[in-house]
């Protein structure tokens, strides 16, 4: 049950991350959002993004909240996987 239980916690954070990723290389594109698959990373990473975009200081045009929020996903991963063993 371990097992699956870290495997799925693997496959949802690389999901997660790969998603962030996706969502700042696909606004070089795409900045205005208007394609399908901008909007649907949209959709999955913004309760991640919002919060810390919230929180952190604007840097002029660099939106630091996407880096933050993938080594935030990276050090809670850490902890839930080093709690499953």
């Amino acid at each position: 049950m371990i097992g699956f239980v870290g495997s799925f916690v693997d496959i949802l954070f690389n999901v997660l991350l790969f998603a962030i990723l996706g969502r700042v290389l696909i606004s070089w594109i795409d900045p205005q959002g208007n394609m399908k698959v901008t909007q649907i990373l949209n959709e999955i990473t913004e309760p991640i993004i919002a919060p810390l975009r919230s929180v952190l200081p604007p840097l002029g045009m660099i939106d630091l909240s996407p880096m933050v929020a993938m080594i935030l996903l990276q050090v809670l991963h850490s902890l839930i996987r080093n709690a499953i063993h």
